[in-house]
């Protein structure tokens, strides 16, 4: 069964976002206006998220489609993220205003699944009930090959009635297989390693060897019965498995691709090689240009909102920021005053920049840099 979720309240805030006129209101509209990767036909990401809902062991599951604005309490609350947890932080995720964020993770989905009505009788008739989820998510990051701040997710769980079985490790690690299985091929070499979630325990995370290294691919764990309790669910009753992982981690590893941002790319020159399994070869290695920008600021200056405006203004063509210099001088800038020196790399995967542009680019950061964050340029 498909569900998509319907809020009035993320289409309402949606309608007040379009009418604000700041870099921030201007900001959020831009990445939910960003297509979702995961559903679009010509993407390995939406390859790969298929693949995975065409496991056997999941044609019976619900396919959730939930709100990309949520409420806070949904988002963490319900997940039992701890109140100093670092993705609360107004420097980790995006907050719409005080009470509402664009969602940072897909596991959301527990939420809206149990609140179908047909899922509700389900659980009332004491049958097992999974649901997948996949799209896109939001967190403020660095900026570099590896990064961007919109991103795509899938999570899945599964709940049953204890007297029915009990989900132990072994579950776990047989829904990871299967998935490393369909995505990586059944030679994979992969391993198993303790972990730490919110809302499992106990967790585990999957590795898989690629190119003699071990890299972390997919996380899981036993369904914690205090989220259960809060969910509305009564874990004296229920148990359930989950996982949950990033969906560019996984096609970049597949395809070897050097920068996330070829994902994105519309040149069919490197969409004709977006292919799972399909090692990726550089269309041609453009020439990098490097612009440093350096400037004091309040201590208050929070560098992920700064790479989003770099991100504003460079779009895709910033390949990373580097920060060069930070310190403090009391004599020379004054109390609470920090000296920042960042370095912005651009480079574009598919042609070669001009100086021109990057300049122009340059001077809108510079313009900026002092207009937002009150610096003063050096």
């Amino acid at each position: 069964m498909e569900i998509k979720i319907k809020s009035e309240q993320e289409e309402n805030i949606i309608k007040v976002l379009k009418g604000r006129t700041d870099p921030e209101g201007k900001r959020l509209c831009r990445l939910l206006e960003m297509p979702d990767l995961s559903r679009s036909l010509s993407s390995p990401l939406y390859e790969l998220a298929k693949r995975i809902v065409n496991l056997k062991d999941f044609e019976m599951f619900d396919i959730i489609e939930a709100p990309e604005i949520v409420d806070i309490s949904i988002s963490f609350d319900l997940f039992d993220f701890p109140l100093d947890h670092p993705a609360r932080s107004r420097s980790d995720t995006y907050y719409v205003n005080d009470k509402n964020i664009l969602r940072p993770h897909t596991t959301i989905m527990w939420y809206y699944h149990l609140k179908n009505e047909t899922v509700k009788k389900r659980i009332e008739n004491r049958e097992a009930v999974g649901a997948l989820a996949y799209g896109k998510v939001y967190r403020k990051d660095e900026i570099d090959r590896n990064h961007m701040n919109v991103f795509h997710q899938m999570d899945g769980w599964y709940l049953i009635p204890r007297e029915q079985k009990i989900i132990t490790s072994t579950d776990l690690e047989d829904v990871l297989v299967k998935i490393a299985h369909a995505i990586f091929g059944s030679d994979i070499k992969y391993r198993f390693n303790k972990d730490t979630f919110p809302y499992t325990d106990p967790s585990i995370e999957m590795e898989i060897e690629k190119n003699g290294k071990w890299i972390e691919v997919v996380g899981a764990g036993v369904v914690s019965g205090k989220v259960l309790e809060k969910l509305g669910v009564d874990s004296k009753q229920y148990n359930g498995w989950a996982f949950g992982f990033g969906l560019e981690r996984l096609a970049i590893l597949s395809m070897e691709l050097p920068d996330i941002r070829l994902l994105w790319s519309s040149d069919e020159r490197v969409k004709k090689q977006l292919k799972l399994g399909q090692k990726f070869k550089e269309v041609s290695k453009y020439p990098l240009m490097t612009r440093d920008i350096s400037f004091v600021v309040e201590n208050t200056f929070v560098p992920n909102n700064y790479f989003d405006l770099i991100r504003d203004l460079g779009g895709n063509l910033v390949e990373e920021t580097k920060l060069l210099d930070k310190y403090e001088d009391l004599e020379k800038f004054g109390k609470d005053k920090i000296s920042y020196t960042y370095r912005i790399i651009y480079r574009s995967p598919i042609r070669t920049l001009t100086n021109e542009e990057i300049n122009k680019i340059q001077n809108d950061i510079y313009n900026q840099t002092a207009k937002q964050f009150g610096a003063v340029l050096r």
